[in-house]
């Protein structure tokens, strides 16, 4: 096998973050509720972008976050998403450029914009999230460029992606080359209510040996095996993959691998002010340590400290080098 040109790839949604501090009188008189996700059209996203405080632009989507947060360790991240020709899709493939993230992007022309989310950050840290897919949604097999999926040592699929027929297929047809090239296959669940609606998808996927690796909340486990008891949950997911973390937010996390549990606690932050980006990160800090063939455990701490890292600020992607903390933490990155 050829050695791996990038470290993680990951694929998903291509989104730049609209940022705004908010109280919460604000959301009861929009209407919205606190610590959701909601999808929304253009109509909407205008205008609540009208109403809302002071923003900040930060490009963002899950998948983005993580390959954002690979390479601030040092690794060689790569990453595939759909935007448009347009303002915003030019500043998503700046900032992704301008981490050395591998973007092999074609661009949409027909008018359909960059997808944006609307961010209400309230005083207890806790997001609101409004989001106009758009142009995201637009991602096919024609955009899976061959020699990127098959030069990275694992490849990483953002569960909100499942939605589309043709970004689902696209990710049918990365995980064949992965597993052709003899690469490794993850995918993060990313939402429950993703969860409810493509659950024996899901586990199909994993029960099929389409996946290697499946990052959850306890949360989206407990929706995946339908149940309430987290034992029987992890206890189901030890069944139907080899490899799977669960993160449990200030408990840490749980890593499942060939009958094993490791504990890793959560890092500690001195102030949590933005919660976006929590589980984005983590798996960055787990799958660059796993693409370097460092322990579980080990990878797993990484995980931590990069979630850490980012709750600790506004927006989902690290304003620190990761790198650099990993090693004042004693950890090998």
């Amino acid at each position: 096998m050829a050695a791996a040109k990038f470290d993680v790839l990951t694929i998903g949604n291509a989104i730049v973050d609209v940022l705004a501090q908010t109280e919460e009188d604000f959301l009861v008189r929009e209407g919205l509720v606190k610590g959701s996700m909601r999808l929304i059209d253009g109509k909407e996203a205008d205008r609540l972008f009208e109403h809302m405080g002071p923003a900040q632009l930060i490009s963002g989507g899950c998948a983005g976050n993580t390959a954002a947060g690979v390479a601030s360790f040092g690794g060689r991240a790569a990453f595939i998403g759909k935007v448009a020709d347009d303002e915003l899709g030019r500043f998503f493939r700046h900032d992704m450029h301008a981490l050395g993230i591998h973007f092999p992007a074609t661009p949409l022309t027909d008018g359909t914009p960059t997808a944006r989310s609307m961010i209400l950050i309230t005083p207890d840290s806790e997001r609101t999230m409004n989001t106009f897919l758009a142009a995201c949604q637009e991602l096919s097999p024609a955009d899976i460029d061959r020699e990127t999926v098959e030069g990275a040592a694992i490849t990483y699929l953002e569960g909100y992606l499942w939605d589309p027929p043709k970004a689902k297929e696209a990710f049918r047809i990365a995980a064949r080359l992965a597993h052709g090239a003899k690469r490794r296959v993850a995918i993060t669940l990313s939402d429950s209510f993703c969860v409810d609606r493509f659950r024996d998808e899901f586990i199909d996927l994993m029960r099929t040996g389409a996946l290697d690796l499946v990052f959850a909340n306890r949360h989206e486990v407990l929706s995946l095996y339908q149940t309430s008891d987290f034992e029987t949950a992890v206890s189901c997911l030890e069944r139907d993959i080899k490899l799977a973390v669960v993160t449990m937010s200030e408990e840490g996390s749980m890593v499942v691998a060939d009958g094993r549990r490791v504990r890793v606690p959560a890092a500690k932050v001195d102030k949590i002010v933005d919660l976006t980006g929590a589980g984005d990160l983590y798996a960055a800090g787990f799958l660059y340590g796993l693409s370097r063939g460092f322990a579980h455990e080990v990878s797993g701490r990484l995980g931590s400290l990069a979630a850490a890292e980012v709750i600790s600020h506004v927006g989902a992607r690290p304003v620190e080098s990761l790198r650099q903390l990993a090693g004042q933490a004693g950890l090998a990155a």
